[in-house]
């Protein structure tokens, strides 16, 4: 019986915390179906390794109803202490979309910190594009992603 509770609690916790998330994330923010965003990576990563880390499963926490998880505990505990600083910009949804007032999915290996700001793109292909104009596309979707960001991407 004790193996069973074993088994069964974790997944029921898991299974309540990714319901939970889901409800609180909302269509201003760019989740998968079990409310995990940046696809999965590592948002204090970004900022101290300048790459994209796969987080861990057993490292999470949640903000703003989406959950995030990291590659270690070190970096959970640096993102909860200031996770406005970690979190991307736009909900975590493709920033050159969110300059042409669309909401797009992101692999979470195209990103780039400018400003002390971390900005997601749909892909490295997207990046690029990006990058030749960024001033202006984050001026763009600064201007947009109030009126969007409450808008499902699928009405975009």
């Amino acid at each position: 019986m004790k193996n069973i509770k074993n088994i069964v609690v974790p997944f029921v916790s898991i299974f309540f915390l990714a319901s939970f998330s889901l409800a609180l994330a909302g269509s201003d923010i760019e989740v998968d179906d079990n409310g995990i965003i940046l696809a999965g990576h590592d948002a204090v990563a970004y900022f101290t390794e300048n790459m994209a880390v796969e987080g861990n499963k057993d490292f999470t926490s949640v903000y703003q109803g989406a959950i995030y998880r990291f590659k270690s505990a070190e970096n959970r505990d640096t993102f909860n202490l200031q996770p406005a600083k970690y979190a991307p910009q736009f909900g975590g949804f493709c920033a050159l979309g969110a300059a042409y007032g669309k909401k797009f999915e992101i692999d979470g290996k195209a990103f780039k910190v400018v400003n002390g700001k971390l900005y997601v793109n749909k892909n490295v292909d997207v990046a690029e594009t990006w990058v030749e104009d960024e001033a202006q596309y984050i001026a763009d979707a600064d201007s947009k992603w109030n009126d969007i960001k409450s808008v499902p991407a699928t009405d975009l």
